[in-house]
């Protein structure tokens, strides 16, 4: 069965392409490479550089590829540049999606599995957030990512569309070098950019209801976010689905607890400031994952550790002298333990 992966050159993207090439998936991305990289992507794998958001485009690849399923990563992600940028979230997070299902429907393809976000819960009632919470998004990431969930599910009924959302809470780590986090917002490039310029990382709120002050959110290693889109796949060549998961490591690490850790493995102290807290944030947000270890047999089976050990790894090798791309980054404890 072969896969059409949209954003399959991005962070998450290539880590799920790998792991599917590993398990001997079909793959093939389609990938605008705004924000991708081909060098990502195994070099037997198609690439399809153009616009997701181009029904005509996403009709060609389907149906030359042969391919029965899609899985759904492209789009935009950031909350506070959402509130500055409203119109572009909505056109990249639903009118794109609205472009995949029309190609979908035109093609008779039927598989879907959709990434979507922990942000569709805004500022849950309890720490600990289940599939069936209240989804009341803050920002219009979120809400953009509420509504796709939304078009999805009435494409599914209209067009006989079986399909899987995944609802990301926040993905660290790397399962090789050249597939490491390169972006600015998250927690651990940026925290990796303090170590190396010396300006300090600003603490949004070190007076929180915790145990340390700082915000606790749930860091789920990319290797075992790939792996829950793996087991997706496999779960909708089963049959009729319509399903939402979360897909986090199902406990708890605060900022500063994270910041302490990153600074273990790098062998230096991260400068850091306090800021204020934003706006709108919760205390405590955290993943309850019985759902998908039940239905789909899905564990996390890499720490917080792996995830900044192996970050850590993989931003070295991208700004060493030399690109090559060597093979699975391994912590300096000792054997692999992340999936490709």
């Amino acid at each position: 069965m072969t896969w059409l992966v949209t954003g399959g050159a991005g962070y998450i993207g290539a880590h799920v392409v790998a792991h599917l090439r590993a398990a001997g998936e079909p793959v093939v991305v389609l990938d605008d490479l705004s924000t991708g990289d081909r060098d990502r992507l195994p070099p037997d794998v198609p690439l399809v550089v153009g616009d997701a958001g181009d029904p005509a485009l996403v009709r060609a690849a389907l149906t030359r590829h042969r391919v029965a399923g899609v899985m759904h990563l492209a789009g935009s992600k950031s909350a506070p540049e959402s509130i500055a940028r409203p119109i572009r979230y909505y056109q990249q997070n639903v009118g794109v999606v609205a472009a995949v299902l029309e190609a979908m429907v035109a093609a008779g393809v039927t598989r879907l599995v959709f990434s979507s976000s922990a942000a569709v819960y805004g500022l849950p009632d309890t720490p600990t957030v289940t599939e069936d919470a209240p989804t009341r998004p803050l920002s219009p990431y979120g809400r953009t990512k509420l509504v796709a969930e939304q078009l999805v599910a009435a494409a599914g009924q209209a067009h006989g569309i079986s399909w899987i959302a995944l609802r990301y809470f926040n993905a660290i780590g790397a399962a090789a070098a050249h597939l490491g986090d390169r972006g600015t917002t998250n927690l651990l490039p940026l925290a990796f950019d303090a170590l190396r310029t010396g300006v300090p990382l600003t603490v949004a709120g070190t007076a929180l209801p915790t145990a340390d002050g700082s915000g606790v959110r749930d860091y789920v290693h990319v290797a075992d976010l790939a792996d829950a889109h793996h087991r997706a796949a496999r779960r909708l060549a089963t049959g009729r689905h319509a399903t939402v998961y979360n897909v986090g490591a199902g406990r708890g690490h605060s900022v500063l607890e994270v910041i302490r850790t990153v600074a273990d493995v790098a062998g230096a102290p991260v400068p850091t400031r306090t800021g204020p807290p934003r706006p709108g944030d919760a205390p405590e947000v955290v993943a309850a994952v019985g759902r998908i270890a039940r239905d789909l047999g899905w564990r996390p089976r890499n720490t917080l550790r792996d995830g900044v050990a192996s970050a850590w790894l993989a931003r070295a090798a991208t700004i060493s002298p030399r690109r090559e791309r060597p093979g699975p980054v391994r912590t300096p404890a000792g054997p692999d333990r992340f999936t490709p």
